[in-house]
């Protein structure tokens, strides 16, 4: 484990209790908190990242968005699996830099969208079927995490790679606008993303809001899906298939079936990290490859572009 700060420590957390591996190591550039987290679970602290790469099979990085190039560049050379949080690097150049070197040396190379797996998604797959408008709100209050990257880098990101897991077309169209508020980077974004086959998503994200709230909307035919991430909750709400009303007299629970259901309460980093350790030891394909973590960040770069142009046309 490379970084073991406020998401790193639940990494290292994870690792030490999975059962298909071994701990071996941590390293963080602040030694207080790489010891302390060591003692907390049992392993050793390496002074360089390199001497841990050398000792390990697969490397984890929650690092500053800033270091992922250089540090994920570093381990693959060494021949380790890599999981790197999201976003996966700073540029499109360097994802793909990153995602060539992989494959060339055979490793895998896991892109952190923990999202994917959150358990009121996974509930509600098997329901979406080619949804034509999705929209996702994403707000949070101001901090001092992820202040580094734009709110898109670092929130949006998130709903862009479900958008993109689930609508099976390239984007033809990319339309946003955001501001600054508490720092130099967008702190609120709204982008709209037009795809191929026609389909539509609409994506807020904010954290300079005064409430918390994560949530993603699906409308397909006969059908709206509903998911709450911080309640871990999902609606499903479908056209009765049979029977039929006079609009008159037509009231709308006669027209649909109300669908609640079942959210296990799986923690997502768990199911993230254990799919990384299964597909490292070469038993099944990622479920996240780099691929996926490069083409979300393209997307973001695109919003990004976006937003910049029209912010510098008002200057």
């Amino acid at each position: 484990m490379i970084g073991v700060g406020h998401l790193g420590q639940h990494h290292a957390r994870i690792y030490h209790e999975l059962s298909q591996c071994e701990l071996v190591g941590v390293h963080d550039i602040d030694r207080a908190r790489m010891d302390e987290i060591a003692q907390t679970f049992e392993t050793r602290t390496y002074d360089s990242p390199e001497e841990l790469a050398n000792d390990v099979d697969a490397i984890s990085l929650a690092v500053p968005t800033k270091f992922h190039y250089e540090l994920g560049r570093l381990v693959l050379m060494h021949d380790c699996h890599t999981l790197i949080e999201k976003p996966i690097t700073e540029t499109v150049e360097q994802a793909n830099e990153l995602v060539e070197i992989a494959r060339q040396r055979h490793l895998v190379l896991y892109a952190g969208h923990t999202e994917r797996f959150s358990p009121p998604l996974r509930s509600v797959r098997p329901w979406l079927s080619k949804p034509r408008y999705v929209e996702a709100l994403r707000l949070a209050g101001f901090g001092s995490r992820g202040i580094d990257v734009s709110v898109i880098h670092d929130l949006m990101i998130h709903d862009i790679d479900l958008v993109l897991s689930i609508i099976d077309a390239p984007i033809a169209n990319v339309e946003a606008i955001g501001v600054p508020v508490f720092t130099s980077s967008v702190d609120i974004a709204n982008a709209r993303l037009t795809f191929a086959d026609g389909s539509i998503a609409c994506l807020t994200a904010s954290r300079v809001s005064m409430e918390r709230v994560r949530k993603l909307r699906f409308f397909q035919q006969d059908a709206y899906i509903s998911i709450d991430f911080l309640n871990n909750d999902a609606k499903i709400y479908r056209r009765k298939q049979s029977g039929g009303a006079s609009p008159e007299s037509v009231e709308m629970l006669d027209l649909i079936d109300a669908v609640k259901p079942s959210v296990p309460s799986h923690e997502p980093l768990m199911l993230e990290i254990s799919d990384f350790v299964t597909s490292a030891s070469g038993e099944k394909e990622p479920e996240v490859p780099g691929e996926a973590g490069l083409r979300a960040l393209s997307v973001v770069t695109q919003i990004v572009d976006d937003i910049r142009r029209r912010l510098a046309g008002w200057s």
